[in-house]
């Protein structure tokens, strides 16, 4: 498939861009249940990593079917490379200097690994967004759990499709015991803590 494509080396790497936005730059892989708050503590975050003078970028799950991966649907082979994709973009963002920031359901553990091993060691974040199938379900903000019970959605995660929760996440958040808000900044605290952004 590569044949006859050649890598051109740029005199612009991605060092130097981090240096003209001020901060590294790296993934920040929100994974769990739909449901769970991935999409709106993602939202509360990059509100804060903005206010702080971090360059980022959000792709959301459900932005990127509306485009890049409209012709996707939800079989095992279609989420594997609905995540493939997802994890080819996100590389090129943090080439490009930026945090970027990750909702996905995502649910298995050997995607999330490909996506990992596409950057450093040290560019990718595994945060597991932890909330029960039950209250996820009561919420179902979208009305799609309502839909799987029906069969009116097959392959649909936590229903009639698995979810491999992480086994060693960089953190653990709770969204069934925090809001929004407390679990972003959750995720900004580590930030600080672990010194990966120079944040204050």
């Amino acid at each position: 498939m590569t044949e006859n494509v050649y890598w051109n080396e740029l005199a612009i790497t991605k060092r130097h861009r981090q240096k003209l936005h001020g901060h590294k730059s790296l993934i920040l892989w929100l994974t769990g249940l739909s449901g769970s708050g991935k999409s709106t503590i993602a939202n509360s975050l990059e509100q804060k990593l903005h206010e702080q003078g971090v360059s980022t970028y959000l792709l959301d799950g459900d932005h990127l079917r509306h485009g890049l991966n409209n012709d996707l649907g939800f079989s095992p082979e279609d989420r594997r490379e609905n995540i493939r994709r997802v994890g080819e973009t996100a590389k090129l963002f943090v080439d490009s200097g930026i945090v970027v920031i990750a909702t996905f359901v995502s649910p298995y553990r050997n995607d999330r690994q490909l996506v990992r091993a596409l950057v450093q060691p040290d560019e990718f974040l595994e945060i597991f967004i932890k909330c029960s199938l039950e209250t996820c379900e009561h919420r179902d903000p979208k009305g799609l759990y309502k839909k799987a019970r029906r069969d009116e959605i097959r392959e649909f995660t936590g229903i009639s499709s698995p979810y491999e929760e992480p086994e060693n996440p960089e953190l653990l958040v709770e969204s069934e015991r925090f809001s929004p808000t407390e679990c972003s900044e959750q995720i900004m605290t580590y930030l600080k803590t672990k010194s990966i952004l120079d944040l204050t």
